[in-house]
């Protein structure tokens, strides 16, 4: 009587299955990918107040540095009292940390400001 023998051939598959369940999750966290560049059309942005954060981390309420984040709110509860339902343009120097943006839009959202928009330059098709 001739028959296969599977029991190696089952710990192989097992051994493997967790292997793939160790590393798949690894896997997705450390993708690296390189994001469009797309040009849409030019907005007006004459009326709507815009917070600019340079490289050295200062805060502009358009053309007024602030000292810190309690200007910026109080300029910012000035606005709103104008305008209840108004927006603001935020233009962040690209190299600034990530988590000092999120900060600082944490603070715009938090001063009361429910639009917040990100301002870039339009890249060349």
């Amino acid at each position: 009587m001739s028959e296969i023998n599977v029991t190696p051939f089952v710990d192989v598959m097992l051994v493997l299955l967790v292997i793939f369940m160790i590393t798949a999750p690894l896997m997705q966290h450390g993708v690296d990918v390189q994001l469009p560049k797309e040009s849409i059309s030019p907005t007006d942005i004459k009326d709507i107040p815009r917070v600019t954060l340079k490289s050295n981390k200062k805060i502009f309420w358009n053309k007024e540095e602030m000292s810190n984040l309690v200007d910026l709110t109080r300029n910012i509860g000035i606005y709103l009292k104008e305008d209840e339902n108004g927006g603001v343009y935020l233009k962040a120097d690209k190299t600034l940390d990530y988590g000092f943006v999120m900060h600082v839009m944490a603070t715009i959202k938090r001063a009361g400001v429910q639009n917040i928009g990100m301002v870039t330059d339009p890249s060349t098709p």
